[in-house]
């Protein structure tokens, strides 16, 4: 099983995932951002732009690295990965179901004053025009298809704890 925490930036997944993992028996952490990052290293690089996701091969190594993974070792893997690109889920929730990896698919969710506050006020990263940018397209997507397409779990009032046992919770309920 995969439990995939999306949202954007600024909405706790990095931190909530290491603690979903904490609570659910048999899970590992997998951050599909690695594979953005190995594809990064490639060089000469690969053709200029401004998110890794838009490289086609980014998607389906995401499902093979995640098939491969919970082949060797079963249980759980839970993967905090921003996805904003509708056709980009479609795409990797596709290809997992070819698998027949069952996805609970969550949504970090807060608005976007907490969000800008959490970006601007985070004392590992820093402030970022980066993270601040997907602010915009992550309204968009939660608009549009990205809250329809998952289990919304308002952080807002939130610890990153009481989200984790929220999770936990739904997926062992």
């Amino acid at each position: 099983m995969i439990v995939w925490l999306n949202g954007t930036h600024g909405a706790g997944k990095t931190t909530t995932s290491r603690l979903v993992q904490q609570l659910l028996p048999d899970s590992r952490v997998f951050d599909a951002e690695k594979v953005g990052e190995t594809l990064m290293d490639i060089s000469p690089g690969l053709p200029e732009t401004d998110n890794f996701q838009h490289w086609p091969p980014w998607r389906p190594l995401v499902v093979e690295t995640a098939r491969r993974v919970l082949d060797y070792t079963g249980g759980t893997l839970v993967m905090p990965m921003t996805v904003l690109v509708e056709e980009y889920w479609r795409e990797i929730s596709a290809g997992l179901a070819r698998y027949g990896i069952p996805v609970r698919h969550f949504v970090l969710h807060a608005d976007q004053e907490t969000l800008r506050g959490r970006i601007d006020g985070d004392l590992v990263m820093g402030p970022s025009a980066f993270r601040r940018a997907y602010l915009a397209p992550y309204a968009e997507a939660a608009r549009t298809w990205l809250h329809a397409e998952a289990e919304v779990v308002d952080t807002t009032d939130l610890t990153p704890a009481q989200a984790a046992q929220r999770i936990a919770a739904a997926v062992d309920g």
